[in-house]
């Protein structure tokens, strides 16, 4: 009888407390409803962000929004209807930049969307107000630009390096300013507590788009990497290694996002980066391309990155 209760007891003081910290310690949930570059408009970036236990997601570029969240739903990610999903879950949109694979869900969407507020930089938004939603285009279903304004969004400019407070989450965020070829895009640091994750949309190496824009991002969040409070970073690599420089178009290879990691681990250390939750986005087809970058990716991957290549409508959560 003694040795049953020394067991129940080790049990709970060891076993126990383990699993619970292994469930607590999962801060954020992420639900991609798209995860591609390119041609398939059913699948176009878009990723569901909230704090885990919670319902107050954000969506991190709005390329393919409805198609996602049914896919989300067949893999019981969500038990209420897509409709609900889009208008209840979903409290704002972060735009990284006004191409249509990163903005084509959220236009087509708006007619049956509930009021909620667009952030971005103000180049990004400036081209939605004037390209999309112009009554030309598309209903300006906003409070600014033409006339007559429907005011179902409202546009919040993000200046970087400022933090502020998302709207009807309980989650902070700070942009950062890339190249994207001629574009200038943003990267998304969001934290829920004191832990973060990082989403960068299409994003050129330093060296080809001639900036540092990458490296000062790199010095920002090194801090957060060796005190393990980013939970991962969100980046794409849309080519495999043959795509010439000259056709990146301000993208990444496998070899210019490992260039880029031996930035990152300069200031953070090496050991720091080793199974640190790297999840690959964006990616182009055709499938033979996809299955050649992640054969590339995790041939180089010698830092020891947890290399995540997510699955529409199939949630993580980090």
């Amino acid at each position: 009888m003694f040795r049953k209760y020394f067991f129940i007891n080790l049990l709970y003081i060891f076993i126990l407390p383990v699993f619970g910290f292994s469930q607590t310690n999962k801060t954020f949930k992420i639900v991609p409803l798209g995860i591609k570059g390119g041609i398939d408009e059913s699948n176009l970036s878009a990723y569901m962000l909230a704090p885990a236990g919670s319902n107050n997601y954000i969506c991190l570029d709005a390329g393919t929004l409805h198609y996602g969240i049914e896919k989300a739903i067949a893999n019981k990610v969500f038990s209420i209807p897509a409709e609900q999903v889009l208008k209840q879950y979903i409290k704002g949109y972060f735009i990284s930049h006004a191409h249509l694979d990163h903005v084509a869900g959220l236009i087509i969407n708006s007619p049956d969307d509930t009021a909620k507020t667009i952030y971005g930089l103000s180049s990004c938004l400036e081209t939605i107000k004037t390209h999309y939603f112009t009554w030309e285009s598309w209903a300006n279903f906003t409070d600014e630009g033409d006339a007559p304004r429907l005011k179902k969004y409202h546009y919040q400019v993000l200046t970087p390096d400022s933090v502020i407070a998302i709207k009807n989450t309980e989650m902070t965020v700070r942009a950062f300013p890339l190249s994207h070829s001629n574009l200038q895009i943003a990267a998304f640091l969001v934290k829920n507590k004191d832990a973060y994750i990082l989403y960068l949309g299409d994003v050129g190496p330093d060296e080809v788009e001639k900036s540092h824009n990458l490296h000062l991002l790199w010095e920002a969040i090194a801090p957060l990497i060796k005190n393990k409070q980013l939970k991962g970073m969100m980046i794409e690599t849309s080519f495999p290694n043959e795509q010439p420089d000259k056709t990146l178009f301000g993208h990444l290879t496998p070899n210019w996002l490992m260039k880029e990691m031996d930035d990152l681990a300069g200031l953070t250390g090496a050991d720091a980066l080793k199974g640190f939750n790297l999840m690959i986005a964006h990616v182009k087809p055709p499938q033979v391309n996809i299955n050649k970058l992640k054969t590339q990716l995790k041939a180089q991957n010698k830092l020891g990155f947890n290399l995540i290549f997510p699955e529409q409508g199939k949630a993580i959560t980090l």
